[in-house]
């Protein structure tokens, strides 16, 4: 099998099943675009599976960070000026720690982020009493934060898994085995 061919294969089983899993007994406890960010954010690192899960998890909790600070601290003589400047200073610590090795691919960090703060956000107009924004401190998966880890590190998995399997897929049998088949 082509590598290409393989590696669709794997991702499409394999993406069948988070599917099914985030969407059935996995509900609530899992979002399924979440998982799959990071599955992309692992190819996207080089397979770099460490990066991507503690990447993708700064992110999210540097945005959770900015979430409190605008939901405790509002500033409504600011206007949106407030928040803007809240999100700039936090997404600077995105990009300064990128000398650390396990946070230099930045585009997990800024994933992370991006994710916890558009669930937050997204969930917010929809219930705006009860959402996510009511919920930043809550030890359960109702607390954005808690929930977009797990799905970004268990999709990260499934991204490693996948590329594993289209590997195990390409590979060409051993010389023993082709001159059996011979």
């Amino acid at each position: 099998m082509t590598p290409l061919v393989a590696l669709s294969f794997s991702i499409a089983v394999l993406g069948a099943i988070w599917a099914y899993l985030a969407l059935g007994p996995l509900a609530g406890f899992v979002l399924v675009w979440a998982g799959f960010i990071s599955w992309g954010c692992y190819f996207g690192s080089g397979k770099a599976l460490g990066k991507t899960i503690v990447g993708t998890a700064y992110g999210a909790v540097i945005g959770w960070i900015a979430l409190l600070i605008i939901v405790n601290q509002p500033m409504p003589a600011l206007g949106v000026v407030w928040p803007a400047i809240v999100v700039g200073v936090t997404v600077f610590f995105l990009v300064i720690v990128a000398s650390i090795d396990l946070l230099s691919v930045v585009p997990a960090n800024v994933y992370g982020f991006a994710a916890v703060v558009a669930y937050s956000l997204h969930q917010a107009s929809t219930a705006p009493s009860t959402g996510p924004l009511h919920n930043l401190t809550a030890v359960s998966f109702a607390n954005p934060l808690i929930l977009l880890i797990v799905s970004m590190a268990i999709g990260a998995l499934f991204g490693a898994a996948s590329g594993q399997l289209a590997d195990a897929l390409t590979k060409k049998p051993s010389v023993a085995v082709r001159s059996l088949q011979a």
